[in-house]
């Protein structure tokens, strides 16, 4: 026969788990008074000893264990998940088994999140006062780096908007405190590479962010240059500007050896090249004339000095009355057919020479004006033969008078007859 159960003052039925029971029954260590005694005798035949039901035969030796019905307080402990007998939950206050935290709340923005982990970046949840955003991944060039904060220049970060991020707001190195590349132009002096920067060409700056200077081959309109080829070229002058003579610099590559700033032609400079005899430029006070060869004899010696005159040079009689000019037109009337033959030499009012174009009827006072027919002599070719037509009835050489010529070098001079073949004609002269 197995074992009887004696509930006595405690009921066995009511629902509970006769096991539960009696291992709690089995903890109390002085029973209750008028409860039955928490162990029976092997016989099943309780002992009592007055009213206090007394423990039988073996003492702290429960039987019920050998009957598999109860459990030893060691196995109840051990089913129990806390001290209360309550499953651990997340949100009561208690760091339980399985949680990183718990701060008896369910706010998703504090240190412990709702589920009992630890915030975190990356978690998609952004904690007040630490992250300033939390997108959910560790990008860094997103709207939020891996660090869970707001993408920013000078972050070392290079994000979307940025053409750079050397992790400084500096404005001196290549990418500027505005995380924009450096540039010629930006007005920021990028150390080691420019030496200016104005942002535009300046009297100071050159467009190159070089600080302007003459001879640095790049052209500086704003500082007044119109070139610059690194050097004095036949094009540009030293002081940038380009080769003109007369602008008072001196440009040797382009043949100059002089330049006095003007374009006098009787100074010791002419056209930019020291005045010399042979130039054909009379220099006033060192030369008496200049015909532009070294010739000796025909009028200019190669000294530039007149050359010894023929004595009729020296002895010619002068015409110098304005009558005889051939602006004299329609007025009194003369005629040389009273003229002494000789040398003459036309001054002052009535010109410098014989006119070599038939000049219209009625001028220099008379009817038929008279001019000289062939070409002037030169110097060396001393006195010559010439023809002197008279113009007269739409016949420019009407009549004729025989006549010698000289080129005095300085003027000329002229061998006249008197007119023979009636009047009125003269002998005319022109500027």
């Amino acid at each position: 026969m197995g074992a009887i159960v004696i509930c006595g003052a405690l009921a066995c039925g009511g629902g509970e788990d006769t096991a539960t029971s009696f291992a709690s029954m089995t903890n109390m260590t002085t029973p209750p008074p008028g409860s039955t005694s928490e162990a029976e005798t092997t016989s099943g035949t309780p002992t009592t000893s007055g009213d206090n039901p007394s423990t039988s035969g073996v003492s702290g030796t429960s039987d019920v264990a050998s009957t598999g019905v109860a459990e030893s307080s060691s196995t109840a402990s051990a089913t129990d998940v806390s001290s209360t007998g309550v499953a651990p939950i997340c949100g009561d206050g208690n760091v339980d088994d399985g949680e990183d935290c718990d701060d008896g709340n369910d706010i998703d923005t504090d240190a412990c999140l709702p589920d009992c982990t630890l915030a975190k970046c990356g978690d998609g949840l952004v904690e007040d006062g630490v992250e300033a955003c939390d997108d959910g991944n560790q990008v860094d060039d997103d709207a939020c780096t891996n660090s869970c904060a707001l993408p920013g220049c000078g972050d070392g970060i290079l994000s979307a908007m940025e053409e750079c991020d050397d992790g400084n707001v500096v404005d001196t190195d290549a990418c500027t405190s505005m995380c924009i590349k450096a540039k010629c132009g930006d007005g920021l002096i990028q150390e080691g590479v420019e030496t200016c920067d104005d942002k535009l060409e300046t009297k100071t700056c050159d467009k190159d962010c070089t600080a302007a200077m003459c001879g640095d081959k790049a052209v500086n309109a704003t500082a007044g240059e119109t070139c610059d080829d690194g050097a004095e070229t036949v094009a540009c002058d030293k002081d940038c500007t380009a080769v003109t003579c007369g602008d008072s610099t001196v440009n040797a590559a382009a043949g100059e050896t002089c330049d006095d700033g003007n374009m006098v032609n009787t100074d010791a400079c002419v056209t930019c090249k020291a005045a010399k005899c042979g130039d054909k430029f009379v220099q006033a006070g060192v030369e008496e004339c200049d015909d532009g060869n070294m010739v000796n004899g025909d009028g200019c010696e190669n000294t530039c000095k007149n050359s010894p005159m023929a004595p009729e040079c020296m002895t010619a009689t002068q015409f110098n009355d304005n009558t005889r000019n051939i602006t004299y037109v329609n007025q009194s009337v003369g005629c040389d057919n009273g003229l002494a033959t000789g040398w003459y030499r036309f001054t002052g009012a009535s010109g410098t020479r014989m006119p070599t174009v038939a000049p219209q009827i009625l001028a220099c006072g008379t009817h038929a004006p008279g001019w000289l027919n062939g070409a002037e002599p030169t110097v060396n070719e001393g006195a010559v033969d010439r023809q002197i037509c008279f113009h007269w009835s739409n016949n420019t050489c009407n009549w004729s008078e025989p006549a010698k010529v000289r080129n005095c070098g300085q003027f000329f001079i002229y061998y006249l007859k008197n007119v023979a073949w009636g009047c009125s004609g003269r002998y005319c002269g022109t500027n």
